[in-house]
């Protein structure tokens, strides 16, 4: 099979699809993690999940995290999350969600116990413990690589700097790709492109609504002393992931690494792939980081990053077999979630190409489930 894409999707459906016996080739344009990956924070949440079918993949996808932990290193991170309510009236709609979602939790009254340096009269909030990131550039690396090592790197190629241009077909199946260095076979091609999802799907002439959602981060200077102890994130951070709005929307998002920077987010809006640096929006970013954690007025911001998340209009990745293509799978339009759901995907779609019945219902996920005039 071929992989397109070597972020840290198309890295778990690389690993999944070794263990399970197959062959796999992973093309990307790119370097492994150049895109969406390498400009991700390496968030594993079930915290912003609705209850339904991602919460589902985000709890198999949270367990497998740390079972591949316990062999691959990747700076993964068991911290928990703390979501935190400014009113009582938030905190009663975080309370209800946290019911509905079924998922261990603790309501977090007193919360200079889990952050000390949070600041004062936030109404209170819900922890999960669950909630723990990775670094994702290297979990995306180390994964091929534990791929490759474990399964044989006859088994497992990866070749970069190399473009898919095409699809290559035979009685209306995909039988491979065409690319900048030439065709290559394959009894199934996975599309693990991310943002570009849609433009690799329309190769082969399919279409996916996957839309590029732009955001960014700021990194501060390395601290000595940690000032985070845990993911810590608004309210609003749920409604922002959920909302359709093309406009800026900004939440606060603070925590810490074990480099001793603290990573401040999030920012999310739809301005296709530009990369223009925004200082309306970072100044926001700060100045909410500050709100959450006055203790960071004093810390110094010394870099800022961006990156694109691929939105479907759903809300819900493109994960499974497209009826519309015989031999073309999807592994795409995560959004902020890539990271986190990365290996419940690729566990679904090895189960999906050796034969076996998936794990979890796929149907919510399916490919061709956009009608034709959502295409813009």
């Amino acid at each position: 099979m071929i992989v397109v894409g070597a972020g840290v999707v198309g890295a778990a459906c690389a690993y999944y699809a070794a263990r399970a016996g197959l062959d796999v080739t992973v093309l990307d344009r790119g370097p492994v993690a150049g895109g969406t990956t390498g400009a991700g924070e390496g968030n594993i949440l079930v915290s912003d999940k609705e209850p339904g079918p991602e919460l589902d993949l985000a709890v198999l996808s949270n367990r497998l995290w740390r079972e591949l932990a316990e062999g691959v290193d990747f700076e993964f991170e068991a911290k928990g999350g703390l979501v935190v309510a400014e009113t009582p009236a938030v905190l009663e709609q975080l309370t209800a969600l946290a019911v509905k979602q079924g998922v261990e939790h603790t309501l977090a009254d007193d919360l200079a116990a889990y952050e000390p340096h949070l600041a004062q009269g936030l109404a209170g909030g819900v922890f999960y413990p669950q909630d723990a990131q990775v670094q994702p550039m290297l979990a995306a690396a180390r994964l091929i690589r534990a791929a490759q090592d474990r399964y044989g790197h006859q088994k497992v190629r990866l070749r970069t700097g190399v473009t898919v241009t095409g699809f290559l077909r035979s009685g209306g199946r995909v039988t491979g790709v065409r690319t900048s260095e030439g065709d290559l076979l394959a009894a199934a091609v996975v599309n693990a492109a991310g943002t570009w999802g849609g433009e690799v799907a329309g190769l082969a002439g399919v279409h996916l609504p996957v839309l590029p959602r732009r955001g960014f981060i700021l990194v501060t200077e390395p601290l000595r002393t940690p000032l985070v102890r845990h993911k810590v994130y608004t309210a609003a951070y749920v409604t922002n992931v959920a909302s359709d709005n093309e406009g800026l929307e900004t939440s606060a998002v603070v925590e810490g690494t074990p480099s001793g920077t603290v990573l401040i987010g999030a920012s999310r809006e739809r301005v296709g792939f530009d990369r223009t640096i925004s200082l309306p929006v970072l100044q926001r970013l700060a100045a909410q980081a500050v709100a959450l954690f006055p203790v960071l007025r004093d810390v110094r911001a010394i870099r800022t990053y961006c990156g694109f998340r691929p939105y479907c209009p759903d809300h819900l990745p493109v994960i499974g077999a497209d009826p519309r293509m015989p031999g073309l799978y999807h592994a795409c339009g995560h959004e902020g979630a890539g990271i986190g759901l990365a290996p419940a995907t690729g566990h679904l779609l090895a189960q999906l190409l050796s034969g076996q019945s998936p794990s979890l219902d796929l149907g919510a996920f399916r490919p061709d489930r956009f009608p034709a005039e959502a295409h813009s």
